[in-house]
């Protein structure tokens, strides 16, 4: 039992974090830079701790950008007040997603005039099927050698799908529950204190105020893991962090 939970954490929370950190912070929004060995590293690491579910960089960072020019409004590829249940969410989200990703339409200037990371050896191999699939092999068979009982093994589907599921958490409730501290002109909350266990990325009101500061707590009881750690990175010369905006008090 400790060895699934384990495994389940480990990967849950590291996913999680180059999820926030590389494609959220970085990709879409370029709140640091950091030199091409450190990016590419990066970049490995999302693609291995996202696993089966990996998400391209290029196309994230395009299907986000578009959700904060539009957030909450029709046009918004994932706004939770346009869907009946999570699951249409998701697949509507997909189905744009895999749009970016395939290059099957052309996208506006507005959405790709910064530069968006990309590494296309890495994404043919990462987006592949027999990719995917040795990935879900391989938590299968870590279940099978030390899952104590079968019930374990519907955790898997969390493994198989956790980018997309933690998009999804974060996409629902960061726009329908919590608190606001500012009037964005859409319904982004902050859902504390998840906003803390999801590394920072349910407080998506503050977020969507201050759309390109690497800390997404703004009040004294907020707190941002994800930001700690880029705070640290950046002491010791692997990132430069941007200008943070002055906190709401």
């Amino acid at each position: 039992m400790i060895a699934i939970l384990t495994f389940l954490c480990v990967h849950w929370f590291l996913s999680l974090f180059f999820h926030t950190f590389f494609l959220h912070r970085y990709a879409s929004h370029q709140m640091y830079t950091t030199s091409k060995g450190w990016e590419r590293f990066f970049y490995l690491c999302t693609w291995f701790f996202q696993g089966s579910s990996y998400l391209i960089p290029r196309a994230y960072g395009t299907m986000h950008r578009m959700h904060h020019e539009y957030s909450d409004t029709e046009h918004d590829p994932h706004s939770p007040h346009f869907f009946k249940d999570v699951w249409t969410m998701m697949v509507r989200t997909r189905e744009i997603y895999n749009d970016f990703a395939t290059r099957k339409i052309v996208v506006d200037e507005k959405f790709t005039k910064d530069p968006l990371p990309e590494w296309d050896a890495l994404d043919r191999f990462g987006d592949h099927n027999i990719t995917r699939l040795v990935f879900a092999l391989g938590y299968i068979g870590f279940y099978v050698a030390f899952a104590p009982h079968w019930a374990y093994f519907l955790l898997l589907p969390i493994h198989f799908l956790i980018g997309p599921v933690q998009g999804a958490v974060v996409n629902w409730c960061g726009h329908k529950y919590g608190y606001s501290n500012f009037d964005n002109g859409d319904k982004s909350k902050n859902t504390s204190p998840w906003g803390i266990l999801l590394m920072g990325e349910l407080f998506q009101n503050n977020h969507h105020k201050f759309k390109d500061s690497p800390n997404f707590a703004k009040k004294w009881y907020e707190f941002d893991p994800s930001f700690a750690v880029m705070k640290m990175m950046h002491a010791v010369g692997i990132i430069k962090l941007k200008p943070v905006p002055v906190r709401a008090h």
